[in-house]
């Protein structure tokens, strides 16, 4: 036994002697590679900036015409990635006052200016939020040796909101122009010198969409099967070709559809939804529908610094759909203004508002709108919008007036109400709710109304639905119920009493 026991322990003792010797020469050979190894640009990056996931402004260069050396495309995408990445290291700074990742980018001589400026506003406590949203840019000069090029960037769209202890006390835009001196060092193209040569306030130059807007006659949809979920797993193009054509045969003629940022991949629109999404438009051509698409639908940070990634999104769809025949206009945000007391009611006005020049800039054909989710809201950027509309789930009894003094306020406008519509739940959790003989007395009523005044529309919406996401009303189980029975055909399939005034009379 005790023979064992030493064979035991002597074992043990070899095995532990192996992994100590073995340890030691991983440890020997990682720090040998790595004092044989040149420095990691990814390493070396402070800020682990991936600029497709942080910064997507617009860029437009100038066709090559530069004195010196001819640029490669390579060595082009280098510079403009590093510039990019410049500005949103700077953005960063200014918005935090820290100044991770300015020595990637700026040159030992341009990091005085930005750490003096840095260091005042930490001292007067002033934060800057910023972005810059389109980039003009011309290659002037690219040195023999390939280490010094000079760039002109014109008419830079910059946006920026300061703060002085914590309260805003600015909020601009303004359009500037920059010559702007870069050095290769360490793998980096660093400025070396950015000299601002003009600055003027940003005024937009676009003009009203070139498409007019008729009377609308039609309906929010979404499958029943796949509420709030349409270019999922379940898409399915025979159902959707079907309820189109019952669409179609009700008397209406357009749908209003919802294109949800994160489910299409954000930045990076996904391919195959964007393929989906055309679909949907082909099968509503077929039936001739016309189609109102919604941006941005569950999306609801308005964070300046994300803004490019938002317009890269946005420029995407709108490039893919713009000259589709069955497109009746675009909606930037569906009832933005409940983000107003959370997201900050200045900021969702200035999002909006860029998004609207981006829309434009992109599709100047197609009317522009914002869905918002009562009337008092409407006339918040009337001046640049297409067409007014509006939701309305109040007193039917209100809503000739409600619309006859928007109208006042708006004359030259056309407004419609893009979201109506009465619940049929009466149950459990309501049990003082309608049913669905109220419902088809409130359509029956709004019609009427919508018929004398003219006002376009579109009814909330074609299906009850079985399943409610929790995104769109919360957990509460007495919302959740309510939203299930908006409907003109029931979860059976069957028609409501209230499909008889899904149209006008």
């Amino acid at each position: 036994m005790t023979v064992i026991n030493k064979n035991i322990l002597r074992s043990a003792l070899v095995l532990s002697y192996i992994a100590i010797i073995a340890f030691v020469l991983f440890g020997i050979g990682s720090l040998y590679s790595y004092l044989n190894t040149g420095a990691d640009r990814s390493t070396m990056l402070h800020t682990e900036i991936k600029k497709i996931d942080q910064y997507l402004p617009k860029i437009a260069w100038s066709p090559l015409n530069n004195e010196g050396r001819p640029m490669d495309e390579q060595t082009l995408n280098a510079i403009e990635n590093d510039y990019l990445d410049a500005w949103y290291v700077k953005h960063v700074a200014y918005k935090t006052n820290t100044l991770s990742g300015i020595d990637d980018y700026y040159t030992e001589s341009a990091r005085k200016n930005i750490n003096a400026f840095v260091e005042q506003n930490t001292s007067k406590n002033i934060s800057i939020e910023g972005t810059t949203l389109e980039h003009h840019l011309t290659l002037e000069f690219f040195s023999e040796d390939g280490q010094l090029a000079v760039v002109t960037d014109e008419n830079v769209i910059e946006f920026k909101r300061v703060f002085e202890n914590e309260i805003l006390v600015l909020e601009t835009t303004e359009q500037t122009t920059y010559k702007i001196i870069l050095l290769l060092e360490d793998g980096f193209w660093r400025i070396r010198h950015m000299i601002k040569e003009s600055s003027d306030d940003y005024k937009d130059a676009f003009a009203q969409a070139t498409n007019k807007v008729d009377i609308i006659k039609g309906i929010n949809y979404y499958p029943q099967a796949s509420p709030w979920d349409m270019f999922g797993d379940t898409f399915n193009t025979v159902t959707i070709a079907k309820d189109f054509k019952i669409i179609k045969n009700t008397g209406l003629n357009s749908i209003r559809i919802f294109i949800p940022y994160a489910d299409f991949g954000k930045a990076n629109v996904k391919p195959e939804k964007l393929n989906k999404l055309i679909q949907v438009l082909d099968l509503a051509e077929a039936e001739n529908l016309k189609v109102v698409a919604t941006l941005f639908d569950f999306y609801g940070d308005y964070s300046v610094l994300n803004w490019t990634l938002n317009q890269h999104h946005a420029e995407t769809i709108v490039s893919a759909l713009r000259n589709h025949p069955t497109l009746l206009a675009w909606d930037i945000k569906n009832e933005p203004n409940l983000d107003f007391e959370s997201r900050n009611k200045e900021l969702v006005i200035a999002w909006l508002d860029k998004m609207i020049d981006l829309v434009k800039s992109t599709d100047p054909k197609h009317p522009i709108t914002i869905g918002w989710s009562n009337a008092e809201s409407a006339p918040i950027l009337k001046d640049k919008l297409d067409f007014i509309s509006f939701h309305y789930y109040e007193d039917l009894d209100d809503l000739e007036n409600t619309y006859k003094n928007l109208k006042l306020e708006i004359p030259n406008k056309p407004i419609a109400i893009t979201e109506f519509g009465l619940s049929s739940y009466k149950g459990l959790w309501n049990p003082f709710g309608n049913n669905e003989e109220d419902q088809s007395d409130y359509h029956k009523k709004a019609q009427a109304i919508l018929s004398i005044n003219d006002i376009g529309f579109m009814s909330w919406t074609l299906y009850d639905f079985t399943e409610i996401p929790k995104e769109v009303v919360g957990r509460l189980p007495w919302r959740k119920r309510a939203q299930e029975y908006f409907g003109f055909i029931n979860k059976n399939g069957e028609i409501k009493p209230a499909f008889k005034y899904i149209a006008k009379e």
